[in-house]
């Protein structure tokens, strides 16, 4: 009856036999509460260190891939550029071998021309050879 008296009053024995102000059911619950958000803050915490070291690696692999990538381009563009030099190389090349064609070409017409000449000159001396 004393308990409910001071029930009333807002006033509570707790297990220990110790005056409260809150309900014990009340207390109770605030406990459970307050160790739920302990709870809730440790695993907040290790969740912030995850994202922290996940961030980390991200960010470390997205400079390795940037790396890579950036070596791919050297690479492509340095493979376009031998394309290049290979393909002015062939121009030269059959520039210069049309060059030598023409000048076979010409040489041929010019050892054509003196055989002919070196013809008659053996023709005309053979007619001097025999006139004399």
């Amino acid at each position: 009856m004393a308990e409910e008296v001071l029930a009333r009053s807002g006033l509570y024995f707790d297990d220990l036999n110790k005056i409260r102000v809150i309900d014990p059911e009340s207390a109770r619950q605030g406990q459970e509460l307050n160790d739920e958000c302990k709870d809730f803050l440790s695993k907040l915490s290790d969740f912030h260190k995850i994202t922290e070291e996940f961030i980390q690696r991200v960010s470390t692999v997205s400079h390795v891939v940037e790396k890579e990538k950036m070596k791919a381009i050297g690479a492509r563009n340095l493979l376009q550029s031998i394309a290049k030099q290979r393909e002015a190389q062939q121009q030269q090349l059959q520039a210069l071998i049309a060059e030598r064609k023409m000048q076979l070409e010409r040489l041929q017409v010019q050892y054509e021309s003196l055989l002919r000449e070196e013809a008659e000159q053996n023709d005309f001396i053979e007619q001097f050879m025999l006139q004399k």
